[in-house]
C-alpha cells in the first residue's frame, strides 16, 4: 500500500515553505513518526514525520524546492503491503543517515566494523546552515574517536566536529567551502568502534594513486590554515612563517602554534635568521591583489550593521567623564579585590554598574520595537562588544543589574576568553538588551557606535586622555574620557538620551552614588 507524505499546516498566514533537508533517501526503511525531512518558512522550521512504517519509495520535492500547504513531498510503501523485502526499522534495519548506527561495510573483516556517517551537529537556535571552513583530515587518514575532523563556521560561532568513532576516513562528502545544514552528511568513516583499523577498510590502490596524483596540485595552491590556529597566532603575536604546519598540504593546526610558541624562547638563533628573499612584485596591480572570501561571521557583521543603519533612526549624543575618582578607587582596592575574588578590578564593571543604574531611570534606552509595540525590559542583559581575530562578537552577561562588581568582572573575563578562543555558544550571544563597546582599548578618542538590533541603545567608551579642564576657576589636568550614546530616535527622545549619559557621567565621577542608589 502506497502512502503519501504531504506538507502539514504551516501556521497562520503561512502558505509556503522551502524543503531544507531530507534525512532519508529512497529505499530507506522508516518507522512511524520518524522524521523524514525539515521545512523552512519565513517564521519557523517544521519537521515532517513519517505517517506510517515502511520504505521510502520516492522523493517528489527535493531540497531547495518551494512547496505549498498539502503539497506532495514523497511516497512510501507501508510495511506488510506485499513488498517482501520491506521491514520496519524495529525489525532490525539500520538507519542510513544516523551516525550512532553503523551500516555493515562490504569487505569489512572485523566484528562491529561498518560505515558511519559524520553529520552536521545542532548549530543552535535560529541557525539553519553553516560553511565547512577547514578539514583537518584527508581521505585515507586514520582517526580516533572524538578526534576533531573539521571546523564549521556559522554566522555567529565556529563549531568543531569530532569523529563519532575510530577508523578510517573513507569519503568527504562536503569539502571546504560547502554550505551544509543541520544533520547534513559531512563524511563517512569506516572502522571499528574501538578505533581498530582493518586493512580491508583502507581506500583501494586506485584511490591512493588518485590521491598521490592530485597531491602536487593541492600543494601548489594556497593553503588555508585552521581558524583556531589563526586565532592562536594572533594572540601569540607570531607570523605564519614562524610555524611549521603538520596538517594536510602543510596546513597549520592549533597544536603547531603551541609548539612554535614553546620553542621560540629556546631558539633565538632561528628567530633571528634572515627571511628568504621574496620574489619581485609584479607591476600589474591585479597581480598584487589578494581576494579572500568573507567568513560567515564577517558577512553577518556587515549585513546586521547595514540593516541597523537602514532600519533605526540612529542618532548619537556625546558627553565626557572625569575618570579620576574611579581610577583612585580602583588603585586603592585592586590588590585586595583580586586577592579576595580572584579576578582583577577593571573599568568595565564600573561602566556596567553605571549603565544599569541609568537604565532604571531611562527605561526606553533598554527597550526595543516589535511591530507597533515598544517592549520595555525590566532587567538588563548587558552585551559586551569583544574584538576577536575573526571579527566582532557581543557576548551577553545576563541579569547584570543584579550582579556584584566581582561577578561582573568574572563574567566579562570568562566570556572574553571564550570569545577569543571561538568557544562561545549560541546562548552566550542571544538576548542582550543594551551594549557597551570599549574602543578605548585600541586607542580610539571618539567614535559613534552602531546599534546592535533590536536594541535601542549602545554606549561607546573611549581612551582616557589627560586634558586641561577648568575646575572652580582653575586650569587643572584631569584624566577625561569621551562617552558616546547611539540610540534609536524612534523610541528614545533627545531628553532621555542626554539624561542617560548624564547619569552615567555622575556615577563615574562619584562612584559612591552607585552604592547609595542616587
Amino acid at each position: 500500500m502506497t502512502t503519501e507524505v504531504r506538507v502539514p499546516t504551516l501556521g497562520e498566514s503561512v502558505t509556503e515553505a522551502t524543503v531544507a533537508t531530507w534525512f532519508k533517501k529512497p529505499g530507506d526503511s522508516v518507522a512511524v513518526d520518524e522524521m523524514l525531512c525539515e521545512l523552512e518558512t519565513d517564521k519557523v522550521t517544521v519537521e515532517v514525520p513519517s505517517p506510517a512504517a515502511g520504505k521510502l519509495d520516492e522523493i517528489v520535492a527535493a531540497e531547495g524546492e518551494t512547496v505549498g500547504v498539502d503539497a506532495l513531498l514523497a511516497t512510501l510503501t507501508e510495511a506488510g503491503s506485499g513488498d517482501g523485502d520491506t521491514k520496519t526499522p524495529e525489525a532490525g534495519d539500520k538507519k542510513a543517515d544516523t551516525p550512532a548506527e553503523p551500516a555493515p561495510a562490504s569487505g569489512a573483516g572485523g566484528k562491529g566494523n561498518g560505515n558511519v556517517n559524520v553529520v552536521v551537529p545542532t548549530l543552535g537556535e535560529s541557525v539553519t546552515e553553516a560553511t565547512v571552513a577547514t578539514w583537518f583530515k584527508k581521505v585515507g587518514d586514520a582517526v580516533a574517536q572524538d578526534e576533531m575532523l573539521c571546523e564549521l563556521e556559522t554566522d555567529k560561532v565556529s563549531v568543531e566536529v569530532p569523529a563519532p568513532l575510530g577508523g578510517v576516513l573513507v569519503e568527504i562528502t562536503a569539502p571546504e567551502g560547502t554550505t551544509v545544514q543541520p544533520k547534513g552528511k559531512l563524511a563517512i568513516i569506516s572502522g571499528s568502534a574501538d578505533g581498530t583499523v582493518e586493512p580491508g577498510l583502507r581506500p583501494g590502490s586506485e584511490d591512493e594513486a588518485d590521491t598521490e596524483e592530485k597531491a602536487p596540485q593541492s600543494a601548489a595552491k594556497d593553503v588555508e590554515d585552521a581558524p583556531s590556529a589563526k586565532k592562536a597566532m594572533a594572540e601569540a603575536g607570531i607570523s605564519r612563517d614562524q610555524v611549521t604546519g603538520t596538517g594536510r598540504d602543510g596546513r597549520i593546526m592549533k597544536e603547531d602554534v603551541a609548539k612554535a610558541t614553546e620553542s621560540a624562547p629556546s631558539a633565538p638563533a632561528s628567530a633571528e635568521a634572515p627571511a628568504a628573499p621574496r620574489a619581485p612584485v609584479p607591476a600589474d596591480d591585479a597581480a598584487r591583489e589578494e581576494r579572500v572570501k568573507m567568513t560567515r561571521l564577517r558577512q553577518t557583521i556587515a549585513r546586521r550593521l547595514k540593516e541597523s543603519q537602514n532600519t533605526a533612526a540612529m542618532l548619537t549624543t556625546y558627553n565626557e567623564a572625569d575618570m579620576g575618582a574611579v581610577m583612585e578607587l580602583r588603585n586603592e582596592y585592586k590588590d585586595e579585590f583580586q586577592k579576595k575574588h580572584g579576578v582583577k578590578l577593571g573599568f568595565m564593571s564600573f561602566f556596567t554598574k553605571a549603565c544599569c543604574h541609568a537604565l532604571k531611570e531611562v527605561p526606553e534606552v533598554n527597550a526595543e520595537i516589535d511591530g507597533t509595540d515598544v517592549v520595555y525590559k525590566n532587567f538588563v542583559h548587558m552585551g559586551i562588544a569583544t574584538g576577536t581575530p575573526t571579527g566582532l562578537v557581543v557576548p551577553v552577561i545576563r541579569d547584570a543589574d543584579s550582579m556584584s562588581f566581582a561577578a561582573i568582572e568574572k563574567a566579562i573575563a570568562e566570556k572574553g576568553a571564550r570569545a577569543r578562543d571561538g568557544k562561545l555558544s549560541m546562548a552566550d550571544l542571544q538576548g542582550g538588551t543594551f551594549t557597551i563597546s570599549n574602543g578605548g582599548v585600541y586607542g580610539s578618542l571618539m567614535s559613534s557606535p552602531i546599534l546592535n538590533p533590536p536594541q535601542s541603545g549602545i554606549l561607546g567608551m573611549h581612551k582616557i586622555q589627560e586634558r586641561p579642564m577648568a575646575i572652580n576657576g582653575e586650569i587643572v589636568i584631569r584624566p577625561m574620557m569621551y562617552l558616546a550614546l547611539s540610540y534609536d530616535h524612534r523610541i528614545v527622545d533627545g531628553k532621555g538620551a542626554v539624561t542617560f549619559l548624564v547619569r552615567v557621567k555622575e556615577a563615574l565621577e562619584d562612584p559612591r552614588r552607585l552604592l547609595m542608589d542616587l
